[in-house]
């Protein structure tokens, strides 16, 4: 051995990646959904995501904000527009996230008429944005972290379809028309 010179053993990719204990990339088709609580309604009412999806097909779509124009006006009102369309292909349940607390979830899902078409969930610490990583630091405009604007199929517990708007908040490929 070299004086003065010290051998470092060197971990191969995998080893590495499995010393983090985070994700090193955020969510991907074929992913499970991880088991995080949200809420419908109330605080009390706690809503389970990975269990929700277990053996059925069901839609996500995340927004950054109830009641911000963009989630108002197009991503929401299309998913309750396009709902029976898209519970008639084998669709269980349509399920809209947002970084809120279940209170305003449960106001805004009044407010635009959701009825039973589409599940209102509040994702009241950001937990699902960040287990999936598609968290986004709004703190500037909307005072705190939430979700970037997401769809994706699940079949019984892992992601079929994925969709994330490449900046976060547009209202491209996350619309009710690109996931049926």
């Amino acid at each position: 051995m070299l004086a003065g010179v010290r051998f470092v053993p060197r971990l191969t990719s995998t080893a590495a990646r499995n010393l983090h204990t985070t994700r090193m990339a955020p969510v991907a088709v074929g992913d499970s959904i991880p088991s995080v609580d949200l809420f419908e309604n109330t605080p009390g009412n706690k809503v389970n995501i990975a269990d929700l999806c277990k053996g059925k097909k069901v839609v996500i779509f995340g927004v950054p904000g109830a009641f911000t124009p963009g989630c108002s006006k197009t991503h929401l009102p299309g998913y309750v527009a396009k709902a029976d369309e898209i519970k008639g292909k084998g669709v269980d349940e349509i399920v809209c996230v947002s970084v809120n607390d279940p209170f305003v979830m449960e106001a805004w899902g009044a407010n635009q008429n959701v009825g039973d078409k589409v599940r209102m969930l509040a994702d009241t610490g950001a937990s699902l944005a960040k287990a999936l990583e598609i968290d986004l630091d709004l703190s500037a405009v909307l005072g705190s972290v939430r979700c970037k604007r997401f769809s994706m199929l699940v079949e019984d517990g892992k992601v079929a379809k994925l969709n994330i708007e490449p900046d976060g908040t547009g209202l491209t490929c996350s619309l009710a028309e690109a996931i049926i």
